[in-house]
């Protein structure tokens, strides 16, 4: 059986503290860090560039949690550094795709967040149709 990954979400409005946990939690074997939704929101993907500076080897997940836009939001996840980027399975099926095409276009990974789905079998089976690359459970 493969060794389990652990993901650390950063959610947190300062970009300092994030760093310090970051550099605690990889310091301890985390496999993904998450700027997440609150760091984001706090600081603009500067939180992501941050991470990829100081965490070249690691996963880094931009919890973007974009419901439109989706190929601006994936460019820009990826120009920033992101491993992989989320995207919310109540979005439409269009910017659900335009995520999952940008990303293809740079080397992103695509997450779909099923946070409020009412059926969230049936959604993960719909966006693996999708195209997505991981489903995540809230």
């Amino acid at each position: 059986m493969a060794k389990p990954k652990l993901q650390v979400a950063l959610d947190f409005l300062e970009l300092d503290r994030a760093l310090a946990v970051a550099a605690a939690a990889v310091a301890g074997g985390a496999d993904y860090i998450e700027a997440g939704t609150p760091l984001i929101k706090s600081e603009g993907l500067d939180a992501v560039r941050a991470l990829r500076e100081r965490f070249p080897a690691r996963t880094i997940i931009a919890d973007l949690k974009t419901m439109d836009a989706g190929h601006i939001e994936a460019e820009a996840a990826a120009k920033a550094g992101a491993s992989v980027m989320t995207v919310c399975a109540a979005a439409s099926e269009s910017t659900i795709r335009q995520c999952v095409e940008t990303g293809r276009q740079y080397g992103l990974a695509v997450a779909v967040d099923l946070m409020g789905v009412a059926d969230p079998v049936a959604a993960a089976a719909a966006m693996e149709a999708l195209g997505v690359d991981w489903v995540d459970v809230h």
